[in-house]
């Protein structure tokens, strides 16, 4: 794979993170709460990390399975079945009128807490809409269309990914994307906490249900594109 071929999906799952990390959903309006109850700005921090760890597990269940899929599947199939699964997850939530997992109280374990994040980040596709940007890294090298007498996109003439690569670029997207959710969701958390405060987000609330699902029909439509065009090259 060359250099421009491994950027696009590193690029995306470093956006996907911040992305995942500002949405209050994932975990960083829980840490504020947290934090607000036990009047501790540490409080908000040390809820990060399980939050982050939880949100990487369920991704994990997403990215393992891809990477190795990877290896019997050509990229252009990859990126249509993903983009299809992407668009099918979209519909489903706009079906199921948002609805979110729910939570008894806010006296949360570290582990409990773990089991939160990573519950809300399956119920909310979080690992699905990184699916087009695994499959992009764990791609491994194809051959050129002169190579391939021109049918760079047939399964017979594309050569799947390395078991070891594979996996070691599915590890490497969920550190990356992970990486990035947490940056983002302590800048997030801790602006709230010290300076802007919770009322203030309900005077100006952006409903990012319908910006997640709008980013996951996006990312879909572009992922069915992209491996049509493969398939037709």
């Amino acid at each position: 794979m060359n250099l421009p071929d491994t950027l696009w999906p590193l690029a995306a799952l470093l956006v996907l993170g911040a992305f995942h990390g500002l949405n209050p959903a994932m975990g960083w309006l829980f840490a504020v709460a947290i934090g607000f109850q036990e009047r501790s700005g540490r409080s908000v921090v040390a809820a990060l990390g399980p939050i982050a760890l939880g949100h990487a597990l369920a991704i994990a269940c997403v990215a393992m399975p891809v990477g190795l899929l990877q290896i019997v599947v050509p990229h252009g199939p990859m990126m249509v079945l993903s983009g299809i699964v992407l668009i099918g997850c979209a519909g489903w939530k706009v079906a199921t009128r948002f609805r979110h997992p729910r939570w008894v109280g806010m006296r949360v374990k570290r582990r409990e807490l773990v089991a939160w994040s990573a519950l809300m980040a399956a119920a909310h596709g979080a690992g699905v809409m990184l699916i087009p940007a695994i499959s992009g890294l764990t791609s491994g090298d194809q051959p050129s269309a002169a190579a391939s007498g021109g049918h760079l996109g047939h399964a017979h003439h594309a050569r799947m990914a390395e078991p070891g690569v594979s996996l070691l670029s599915a590890m490497l997207a969920v550190s990356l994307h992970t990486a990035a959710m947490l940056v983002a969701m302590g800048v997030a958390g801790l602006v709230v906490y010290y300076w802007i405060g919770v009322d203030m987000l309900r005077k100006a609330w952006i409903n990012f249900d319908l910006v997640w699902v709008g980013t996951m029909g996006l990312t879909g439509t572009f992922s069915v594109m992209i491996g049509i065009w493969a398939l037709a090259a």
